[in-house]
Formats: C-alpha cells, sequence, structure tokens
C-alpha cells in the first residue's frame, strides 16, 4: 500500500467538512476530471466519487445485533461511534464469499446516517474524465435501480460507478433510525463473511 493512500483518510475527513456533500472536480486544459475511489467486489472494479466518502477503515470484527433490519450486516465500533454495515456485495445481488486482509469499510452517509459499506478491497484513489463517463446503458440502468450513475473509462478499465447515497431506500434508512442499532452488551463479535 502506497504511503499516501495510509495518510488518505484523515484528509477525506477534513476535506469532506470544509467542502460537505461537493464532488472533487478538477479542471484541466483536456477538461473536467472528477475524483473517485476506485473499490473491487469480486473482480469487479467500482468508483464512488470521493466526497460520498466520510472514511476508509480496515475491516474489524462485525457484531450481529438481534432483530436488526434484514439487510443489515451488523454494527462496528469506530472510535467510539457505532456505525451499522452491510456487505456491498449482498445490496448489489454479487456472489459473495470469505473476506481477505484487503477488506474494507467505506463509511458514508445516506439520509443523514452514517453507513459501513463492506467492500473486499479499495484500490486506489483516482481521476476519471468527465468526457470518459457515459451514463449506464437503459437495460442495466433499469436493473440497477438508482444507485448506478454510471460506467467510467480509466485507463483501459471499466469502472461501475455507483451512488452510494442511495444505496438504502429511505424506509430503510428509516428503519435502521426506528432500530437504534447498538450492540448488545453480551454480545460476542463475529467476523463477516460466506
Amino acid at each position: 500500500m502506497p504511503r499516501s493512500w495510509r495518510r488518505w483518510p484523515a484528509a477525506c475527513r477534513s476535506w469532506r467538512r470544509e467542502q460537505e456533500g461537493e464532488a472533487m472536480v478538477e479542471k484541466t486544459p483536456e477538461g473536467e476530471k472528477v475524483q473517485f475511489v476506485i473499490f473491487k467486489l469480486n473482480e469487479s472494479e467500482f468508483g464512488v466519487e470521493i466526497g460520498q466518502v466520510l472514511r476508509i477503515t480496515r475491516l474489524m470484527e462485525v457484531t450481529r445485533v438481534p432483530r436488526a433490519p434484514r439487510f443489515l450486516e451488523g454494527v462496528v465500533n469506530v472510535h467510539g461511534e457505532i456505525i451499522p454495515v452491510l456487505d456491498l456485495k449482498k445490496r448489489l445481488d454479487l456472489p459473495v464469499g470469505e473476506y481477505g486482509d484487503q477488506a474494507r469499510i467505506l463509511i458514508v452517509e445516506v439520509e443523514g446516517q452514517k453507513v459501513g459499506m463492506l467492500v473486499d478491497s479499495v484500490t486506489e484513489i483516482a481521476w476519471i474524465p468527465v468526457s470518459a463517463i457515459q451514463p449506464p446503458p437503459e437495460m442495466v440502468a433499469e436493473i440497477s435501480g438508482v444507485y448506478l450513475k454510471g460506467l467510467g473509462r480509466l485507463d483501459d478499465r471499466l469502472i461501475i460507478i455507483l451512488d452510494l447515497s442511495r444505496v438504502l431506500s429511505a424506509e430503510e434508512v428509516e428503519e435502521l433510525e426506528r432500530a437504534e442499532i447498538k450492540p448488545p452488551a453480551d454480545s460476542e463479535a463475529t467476523p463477516t463473511g460466506g
């Protein structure tokens, strides 16, 4: 992992506070570029605008919570803050398997609620020219719902661009809020996967 990547999460948090909700856009003589966090789910590469990500953390023990909403894997404690976590592979109907050492949790904000999204790995932070981003084909857009923003070309790779703020419906966010997710005092943390 490059040294600059290790320092990135703290830089992202301070940038987020100053530029809340805005995309990181760079204007160059060749045109505008948008900065993305690129991550893997199985063998596919996905991207999300860097402004949507509050923090990236290593996969830690996920505590299963009784009577939690069905889409929730459990919760993690990140610096004293309890964050609900969902498996992005399950959410996108992708095959689910064990998570390795490179697994990460992307912490995003959905309707004012912080939510962790479990991914196989975060591979890079990259600029993608706006001209290299296309809307998804109509058939794919209908199948994938509102969270698929487009397809981007990065070098010779195809990046599936998601809007993580729309991965949960408003009803599901309300369900999370009503559940007041907190790990039970006597629960044991169990690793996620499989």
